[in-house]
């Protein structure tokens, strides 16, 4: 589904809504996303590539398993003749029923996400499956309350959240409902012209989930996908401008992002390749999972992951130029973190550990300094603390001599210090920086490099 163009205006409705970013938001540098639900029982999909990489076939072969309800149902694609395989003719909510979370403990998946370094927690409340991951209103026995783990897993990830001291946020699925609106499947990339609901009746049902949402739980991000019914965006009494009344009123220091539609959004958001001509001088955020799915796929293997340096790597490279990374984790059925997803969690966490201060509140370091680069055989990027008192070099490369590239009266070169170590040998070499790094033990990932910036601004 496309991304929205990067110079679309808010409509006059929304204009009240304009407001600075929240500090906490703009310094938290990292996020996890959760994509758990009854499509992690199957956990079924071709392994295709990144979003954003150009596959002709997306649909057909959809590498999201989340998406599994869909890609079941456009005929010849790889995912129907598993499911006809595996699971017969059976209709895809007897997964709903399949899916117990027997292991699933929120404080410990929580604690997990604290150790990585996350400033705030997404779980999915309602996928395009149109299963809700709470007693929803109008849902029936449609929900994780009812039947299936018979839990508020909502609830469930909210307290654990709050407890472990960290922001707590919603997904939900507001242009797709196959099950509530069900506009047939999506198969083509090039026309999803009537894929999305519309009508002034979907647009109540939505609303009234995104209001509960806001009422029960507070949360911190209201995370939309894909659209917005066009019946709930004018001014009237469906417009999507109530929902953000409610939304700020409850929650003061609240974020939304922009795929609620052309309406509002406080951030702009990315995901895997796709929509990076969003990723400017606004507040941003890019989304992706450790695979190449969203929600847990077991045929993806170790050469579909990140490993815990190149986790690293993206997170850096997303914060050094202003935005936030959201990283997804798809539990399994039971509510467990997949192995190859957890050793990356673990890798990232041993780093962060370390390194936090070149990610947590830090903003791009001006480019009259030093600039992002690679270059002699070294992968660089710069992150400066948000009181502009010091600038960080991550350097992910082999030890000895390397030149950084950076303006050197602009940094005090006496104050070098590795994070997790010792002070750096560094000097000015033709009015740029030349550091010497050390060999990295044990240590894996990038190093970091701190150094005092001589003017604060």
């Amino acid at each position: 589904m496309a991304m929205f163009d990067p110079t679309a205006q808010r409509p006059a409705a929304y204009q009240r809504f304009l407001r600075p970013v929240p500090e906490w938001f703009a310094g938290a540098g990292l996020g996890i996303f959760v994509h758990w639900g009854a499509y992690s029982v199957p956990a079924w999909a071709v392994p295709l590539g990144e979003h954003g990489s150009h596959h002709d076939d997306w649909f057909l072969r959809n590498p999201y398993a989340e998406w599994y309800a869909n890609t079941i149902r456009i005929p010849g694609s790889p995912a129907a003749q598993h499911h006809r395989e595996d699971y017969g003719d059976a209709p895809y909510d007897d997964f709903l029923d399949a899916w117990r979370a027997e292991a699933f403990d929120a404080d410990a998946l929580v604690a997990l996400f604290a150790r990585v370094g996350a400033r705030y927690v997404v779980p999915t409340t309602k996928h395009h499956d149109g299963i809700a991951l709470w007693d929803a209103p109008s849902t029936g026995t449609r929900n994780t309350v009812a039947r299936g783990p018979r839990r508020d897993l909502v609830a469930e990830f909210e307290r654990a959240t709050r407890a472990a001291g960290l922001r707590f946020g919603v997904y939900y699925s507001g242009g797709l409902d196959w099950h509530a609106a069900d506009t047939g499947p999506i198969w083509d990339a090039d026309d999803d012209s009537g894929a999305r609901p519309l009508d002034a009746e979907y647009a109540a049902y939505a609303s009234a989930h995104v209001r509960d949402l806001i009422e029960r739980y507070a949360p911190d991000v209201l995370w939309g996908d894909i659209d917005w019914p066009d019946a709930g965006k004018p001014e009237g009494p469906l417009s999507f401008a109530h929902v953000l009344d409610a939304f700020y009123a409850r929650c003061p220091e609240g974020v939304v992002n922009d795929r609620w539609g052309l309406t509002h959004w406080d951030f702009r958001t990315s995901e895997y390749q796709a929509g990076t001509a969003l990723e400017g001088d606004q507040a941003w955020e890019n989304c992706r999972g450790i695979g190449l799915s969203f929600g847990y796929n077991r045929n993806e293997g170790s050469e579909h992951h990140l490993d815990g340096p190149a986790a690293v790597r993206h997170l850096v490279d997303v914060v050094s130029r202003g935005g936030n990374l959201l990283l997804n984790v798809g539990p399994d059925a039971a509510g467990r973190i997949p192995e190859l997803q957890l050793r990356c969690l673990e890798g990232l966490a041993a780093w962060m550990a370390v390194n936090s201060r070149a990610v947590h509140d830090t903003r791009p370091l001006p480019a009259d300094v030093a600039a992002s680069s690679e270059g002699d055989g070294h992968w660089v990027r710069w992150t400066a603390s948000r009181d502009g008192a010091h600038a960080f070099a991550v350097v992910d490369g082999a030890a000895g001599e390397v030149r950084l590239a950076a303006r050197a009266g602009a940094l005090q070169l006496d104050g070098a210090r590795l994070l997790g170590g010792g002070p750096v040998a560094a000097r000015a070499v033709d009015g740029v920086v030349v550091v010497d790094l050390p060999a990295r033990g044990t240590a894996t990932g990038p190093l970091v490099v701190e150094l005092p910036l001589t003017t604060r601004g």
